[in-house]
């Protein structure tokens, strides 16, 4: 098969929700920032996904996956690295994560432990920081 990276299209919203079961991750939220989302296919499989949720000239990275299969190819950071740069063409200065388990990889793509304080309110307004990451989430900033 043909691995394709491409933005991300209504009819692959089960295809993003089943990743994201199988990694653990919520999909809460995801419907409504689908257009700034980002996949990965392998023939018509999705096997990786990144979504923006853009405030302002802020976004929170969120619904990071990749099949596991498919993990250690470094298709984590080629998804990562082209939701980064949809949200650079949209205006996006800053980005902001909250992961309970990948700090190491998103160090290595180049993101920081903030304080959780240091996060724009609006980002902060996110499903994610709102329902979703308990408080001992690490906080990370790019």
């Amino acid at each position: 098969m043909t691995m394709t990276i491409g933005r991300a299209l209504e009819s692959d919203f089960d295809g993003i929700s089943l990743l994201l079961r199988e990694a653990g991750l919520p999909t809460d939220g995801l419907r409504e920032h689908l257009a700034s989302g980002i996949v990965a296919r392998d023939g018509s499989r999705i096997v990786a996904n990144a979504a923006l949720e853009i405030y302002g000239d802020g976004a929170l990275l969120r619904s990071v996956a990749v099949a596991q299969e498919m993990r250690g190819t470094g298709l984590g950071r080629a998804i990562v690295e082209a939701a980064l740069e949809h949200g650079r063409e949209r205006g996006v200065r800053t980005f902001y994560l909250l992961t309970v388990s990948a700090n190491d990889f998103f160090e290595h793509l180049g993101f920081a432990e903030i304080a959780r304080s240091a996060v724009p309110a609006s980002v902060q307004e996110s499903i994610e920081f709102t329902i979703h990451c308990c408080g001992s989430a690490t906080v990370m900033k790019r």
